[in-house]
């Protein structure tokens, strides 16, 4: 027989398992917003007029721990044009830490209030568990964000959703 807790958490998977959102913690996924943003790719467009920067080809994007990985990044600035206002990324986009790794198809980053959005086919990795959906949010500034669209949990006993 199968003890209370064991027994709590195996029905906690199950009801999460269908749930259509989840409130989600990403302690790997946070960092510091106000780091600099240091972007690497294969080639750079640039259009002074729009204030826009296009990277694409094995783009890489570091702040902090950090990593944001895509084919193409546009980069939006301020509009003073001295800041990043917002980083819109598609084509295999991943966003890893040491701990979290998150897939989608699209994410856009507001750097000045840390939020990130993906969405398609969102794909969550913490350690062992799995956490998965069409959209995503997550707030880098305090690690917490939501996962929605037909979610999908899978969580190991002992581990973190």
């Amino acid at each position: 027989m199968r003890s209370l807790p064991a027994l709590a958490v195996l029905i906690l998977a199950l009801g999460l398992a269908t749930a259509s959102a989840q409130e989600v913690a990403f302690p790997g996924l946070r960092t510091d917003t106000t780091a600099q943003v240091e972007v690497t790719a294969d080639s750079l467009s640039v259009n002074q007029a729009k204030g826009t920067a296009v990277f694409t080809g094995n783009v890489l994007i570091v702040q902090g721990p950090m990593r944001l990985k895509a084919e193409k990044v546009e980069v939006e600035y301020g509009a003073d044009r001295s800041k990043i206002a917002k980083l819109h990324a598609s084509g295999g986009v991943t966003l890893a830490s040491k701990t979290d790794a998150a897939e989608a198809k699209e994410a856009v980053y507001a750097v000045a209030t840390g939020a990130v959005e993906m969405t398609g086919d969102v794909l969550l990795t913490q350690g062992q568990n799995v956490l998965s959906g069409q959209h995503m949010t997550i707030d880098l500034k305090t690690g917490t964000g939501r996962m929605d669209g037909r979610v999908r949990s899978i969580l190991q006993p002992g581990g973190t959703p």
